[in-house]
């Protein structure tokens, strides 16, 4: 059977992308820090569920490890689970510049690492989510910008190198989308990107043939003025 890891697999966009994942037939696990919200995910889902703290290195090792002794094996990747912390960059403390680039960027790099030979076996796919933050100037979101940015890239770059292997790595980067991490704008789930769409354009990445490789999906917001 076709699984899939997915982290920040309990809420918004993981959520999102699970449920899909779920419907077109691929077992999963969920990884994420908060126990109670996991476990609602994996019960509706029929998934493994691994609390992990994902901005500690030992414990990404884990969850993949976790993964592969559930389900033998890893047809999917979806790098989901991120933290993003407003404010000027003049004023953001060490420990939340450091919170972000472990979590967005240190915790995919390590998990994606302990994934390949597990991708490697099944020509697999990756997902990340990064961010519209990571294409262009984002005051007030300073280092998670250039988290995304460093996906975004780090994709890329990844690509080329596993492109023997088969493996496939996507970056989608959208502009506010409709979950709980998004609240503080004020913006109403009308007036903001739906996970419908993030999870329209993961299947899409996913059913494309084997010779087919998108680098980054830039998805912008409609009202938006760049």
């Amino acid at each position: 059977m076709k699984s899939a890891l997915i982290t920040g697999g309990s809420s918004g966009i993981g959520l999102a992308i699970a449920r899909a994942l779920q419907e077109d037939g691929y077992a999963l696990t969920l990884a994420a820090r908060r126990p109670e919200p996991l476990e609602a995910a994996a019960a509706e889902l029929g998934a493994l569920a691994v609390p992990a703290n994902l901005g500690d290195p030992d414990e990404c090792v884990r969850v993949v490890a976790a993964h592969a002794a559930h389900h033998g094996g890893m047809n999917v990747l979806v790098n989901s689970a991120g933290i993003g912390i407003g404010g000027s960059f003049a004023d953001q403390e060490t420990k939340k510049i450091a919170l972000q680039v472990d979590v967005n960027l240190t915790a995919t790099l390590v998990v994606t690492r302990e994934s390949l030979p597990l991708l490697r076996a099944t020509r697999g796919q990756i997902v990340t989510l990064a961010s519209i933050a990571g294409t262009m100037p984002t005051p007030g979101l300073t280092v998670y910008g250039a988290t995304k940015a460093a996906l975004i890239a780090w994709t890329t770059s990844l690509n080329r190198e596993e492109s023997e292997h088969g493996i496939r790595a996507t970056a989608i980067s959208p502009g506010f989308v409709a979950t709980r991490m998004t609240q503080w704008t004020g913006l109403s789930e009308d007036e903001q990107i739906s996970t419908d769409d993030i999870v329209a354009l993961v299947r899409t990445v996913l059913s494309l043939s084997p010779t087919a490789r998108v680098p980054n999906i830039v998805v912008e917001r409609v009202g938006d003025d760049y």
